[in-house]
C-alpha cells in the first residue's frame, strides 16, 4: 500500500488498541496487542506519519532509531541486588532502567498523557547481540526487567534487504507476533501530502512531468545513487529560503539533496525554466484577470510547458488557500479569548492572557504534543494578543471600554480577512477563465485536458478543498459539474459505439 493508506492502517490500529471497555480495561489486552511493523524503502515518510498520527490523536510519541543502541542502553546496565528465597539471602543480577523505557516515562511526565506510540526505526538492522532482546521486546513488551507502560503502542519500521546490506530477516516466530504493513513509494499519495505541507511548486510540476524521478535507488559501477521523498521535501524548504534571501538555486544545491547526478542536474535545469515561465507569463497578473495576449503560442506550446504554467498557477493559489486556513485558525483563537475575557468579572488583562497562553504552548511544544503548523498558528495569535494589550495601554482604560475596544479591533481584523477571502475567490475565478480562454476547446466532448488537470489538482488538495467548501466558488462548481457531465457523455458515447 502507499504511505497514506499505511497511515490510516496504523491510526486505526492505535485507536483499536487504546479503546477501553466499561470497566476501564483495554478491549484488546496489552499482551495481545501485536506490534506494527512497517516495511518500506527509506525516505518515504514513515517517521513523519508517526508524528502526524500522534498529533491527530492527541497522544505521545517517543521515537528511536534502534541501530544507535547497544545492548546496555536498550536493556539497562546490570546491578547486583540482594533477594531472599526460602529464608536464605541470594545475590541476583538485575538491570537499571532501559534508556528507551525511561524515555517513555519521561514523555508521560512532560506531557501528562499516559497513552502514546513508541516508534522504533530500522528494527531489522539491530546488532547480533541485541537481536534476542528485540525479540523479547516484541513478544512481551519488556526491555530487561522493565515493562513498557500500558497505553503505549509499539510501532516499528524497517527497510527491505535491497535497500540496506545490514538487514536481517525476521524468523516466522517473530513475524507471527507482529502486524506487518508493506509500503511502496507512490507519487500521487505523496503529492496530496506535499500540497498540504507547502512543497515548492517547481518540485510538484517537475515530478508531474517526470514521475519516474520521484523515487530512485540505483547501484552501478559508479556506486549507489538515490532520490527519496525526504530529499524532495528538504530541497523544497531550502529553495523557499534561498528565494527569500536571493540566493541562486542551481545544480550545486540540488545535488546536495538529490543524490543522483542526472536527476539533480535535470531538476536544476527545470527550476530555471520554471522561474523564467513565472516571469514571462506574469502569474500575479493572470490572477488579477490580466491575461497574456498571445494565447495561441500558449495553446500550441509543448505539453510540459502547459503543465508548468498550470503548476505555477496552482502554486500561487495554494499559497493563498494556506493563508486563508491560517488566518481562519488565528481569528478563531482571538474570538474565543475575547469572548472569554468579556465574561470575566475581574480586571481584563490581555497581557497576562498572552503570557498564560505562551506558557501552556511552550509546555506542549517541549513535550512534542503539537504539530509545527498548529504551533505557528497559536504563536501568531499570542503575538496579536500582545499587540492588542499594547494598544489598550495607550488608547483604552476601564474594564468596559477595554472589551469594547478589543471587539472593535477584532472586527477590523475580520473585515480585512473577509476582503482577502474575496480577493482569493476572484483569483480562483480568473484562473478558471484563463485556462478556459487559453486551452478551451468548444468542440471537445470531454473538455480540454488542461482544465481537467487544473480542476483535478484543486480537487485533490486539502487547502483548496477547504477554501471552496468554506467559502464557495461558482466557477469551481460550474466547471466541476461540466467535467462530470462531459465524463458521463463520454461514457454514453462509448456505450453507443459498443452497441452499434
Amino acid at each position: 500500500m502507499n504511505i497514506d493508506e499505511a497511515k490510516n492502517e496504523v491510526k486505526n490500529a492505535v485507536r483499536a488498541y487504546l479503546l477501553k471497555d466499561e470497566a476501564g480495561q483495554y478491549e484488546i489486552p496489552v499482551e495481545k496487542q501485536r506490534p506494527i511493523l512497517l516495511m518500506g524503502p527509506p525516505g518515504i515518510g514513515k517517521t513523519a506519519v508517526m508524528e502526524q498520527i500522534a498529533h491527530e490523536l492527541g497522544i505521545g510519541l517517543v521515537s528511536y532509531t534502534i541501530t544507535h543502541h547497544t545492548r546496555q542502553s536498550a536493556i539497562g546496565l546490570p546491578k547486583i541486588s540482594e533477594k531472599s528465597y526460602g529464608g536464605k539471602e541470594y545475590s541476583v543480577t538485575e538491570y537499571t532502567m532501559s534508556e528507551i523505557i525511561g524515555a517513555v516515562y519521561e514523555q508521560i511526565e512532560k506531557s501528562k498523557v499516559k497513552e502514546g506510540i513508541l516508534f522504533l526505526d530500522e528494527i531489522n538492522c539491530v546488532s547480533e547481540t541485541l537481536a534476542p532482546t528485540m525479540l523479547q521486546f516484541l513478544q512481551y513488551k519488556t526491555f530487561g526487567s522493565h515493562k513498557l507502560p500500558e497505553g503505549y503502542i509499539i510501532v516499528t519500521a524497517g527497510n527491505p534487504p535491497q535497500y540496506n546490506k545490514s538487514v536481517r530477516d525476521f524468523d516466522i516466530v517473530t513475524l507471527d507476533r507482529v502486524r506487518q504493513i508493506n509500503i511502496d513509494e507512490d507519487f500521487d499519495a505523496w503529492k496530496e501530502y506535499a500540497y498540504k505541507a507547502g512543497v515548492h511548486g517547481s518540485i510538484l510540476s517537475y515530478l508531474e512531468i517526470k514521475k519516474e524521478n520521484f523515487y530512485s535507488i540505483k547501484t552501478d559501477v559508479n556506486g549507489r545513487s538515490f532520490v527519496t521523498a525526504r530529499g524532495w521535501e528538504d530541497l523544497s524548504r531550502i529553495i523557499k529560503v534561498n528565494e527569500k534571501l536571493g540566493i541562486e538555486v542551481n545544480e550545486n544545491l540540488t545535488s546536495q539533496y538529490l543524490q543522483n547526478t542526472e536527476i539533480a542536474r535535470d531538476f536544476a535545469d527545470y527550476y530555471e525554466l520554471y522561474r523564467r515561465y513565472n516571469e514571462l507569463y506574469k502569474i500575479p497578473d493572470i490572477l488579477e484577470g490580466r491575461f497574456p495576449e498571445n494565447k495561441e503560442a500558449l495553446r500550441n506550446g509543448s505539453f510540459d510547458e502547459k503543465l508548468s504554467i498550470l503548476g505555477l498557477l496552482t502554486d500561487k493559489l495554494m499559497d493563498e488557500f494556506r493563508d486563508y486556513a491560517k488566518d481562519q485558525a488565528v481569528q478563531k483563537i482571538l474570538f474565543e479569548k475575547i469572548k472569554e475575557m468579556a465574561s470575566e468579572s475581574d480586571v481584563v488583562d490581555f497581557g497576562a492572557v498572552a503570557g498564560d497562553m505562551e506558557s501552556a504552548l511552550d509546555a506542549e511544544a517541549e513535550a512534542d504534543m503539537i504539530s509545527r503548523d498548529d504551533e505557528k498558528v497559536r504563536r501568531l495569535a499570542i503575538s496579536l494578543i500582545r499587540e492588542l494589550s499594547e494598544l489598550l495601554e495607550r488608547e483604552a482604560s476601564g474594564g468596559s471600554s477595554v472589551i469594547d475596544y478589543a471587539k472593535k479591533w477584532f472586527t477590523e481584523r475580520e473585515d480585512a480577512r473577509q476582503a482577502r477571502i474575496k480577493a482569493t475567490d476572484t483569483h480562483l475565478t480568473h484562473s478558471f477563465e484563463f485556462v478556459e480562454e487559453t486551452f478551451g476547446n468548444p468542440e471537445s466532448l470531454t473538455g480540454s485536458q488542461e482544465m481537467v488537470i487544473f480542476i483535478t489538482e484543486l480537487s485533490n488538495a486539502y487547502y483548496s478543498l477547504k477554501f471552496v467548501k468554506d467559502t464557495g466558488n461558482e466557477a469551481y462548481y460550474n466547471y466541476n459539474k461540466l467535467l462530470l457531465l462531459n465524463d458521463r457523455k463520454q461514457e454514453l458515447r462509448n456505450l453507443v459505439y459498443e452497441l452499434t
